[in-house]
């Protein structure tokens, strides 16, 4: 492995931590695995219209991010494939369906690790479901990085379907 490809890929942050990247705030957090359901993934799919994801989870493993009693939203563990292996990320998402945060969890490509840095993710804030979250339109891209750029786009979208989807199932958000 060389000195750049090691520096690119890695675990970033466990489980435990993910929810916090998204939601510093909270002063707590209730887990919940929401499971792939034909009923969840037709609402999805509704939702992303030509958005073609690379994964289906099995499941999602989603936090209800909360202070005190108030839910200050959803955060999202997803998985889309970079250029050839899948990138973590966890989304959170606000009770008006917005974009909070995004960070990448674990970053498993040679290349295109930039997708990680901070100053690129806070693009996706504030943004929503009917946004087209592409590279050279309403993101901008990192050189050498576009297919890494372009999974980010699909996380976002998935994670936005997941809470949008699963939880108004539910009569919640």
């Amino acid at each position: 492995m060389s000195c750049r490809a090691s520096a690119q890929e890695g675990v970033f942050l466990s489980e435990e931590q993910a929810p916090r990247a998204v939601f510093p705030d909270a002063d707590r957090f209730v887990r919940e695995v929401v499971p792939a359901t034909p009923e969840l993934r037709e609402g999805m799919r509704a939702l992303l219209g030509t958005v073609r994801l690379s994964v289906w989870e099995d499941h999602y493993v989603t936090f209800n991010a909360l202070h005190g009693t108030v839910s200050l939203g959803y955060a999202v563990i997803v998985e889309e494939i970079g250029k050839h292996r899948p990138i973590t990320f966890i989304v959170g998402v606000q009770p008006d369906g917005k974009v909070g945060d995004v960070a990448v969890v674990a970053y498993r490509e040679a290349y295109g690790g930039e997708v990680r840095n901070k100053r690129f993710l806070v693009q996706y804030q504030g943004k929503s479901s009917t946004d087209a979250l592409q590279p050279y339109g309403d993101i901008k891209n990192i050189a050498g990085a576009t297919l890494s750029v372009e999974a980010a786009g699909r996380a976002v979208k998935k994670a936005l379907a997941v809470v949008r989807v699963a939880y108004a199932m539910r009569g919640g958000a």
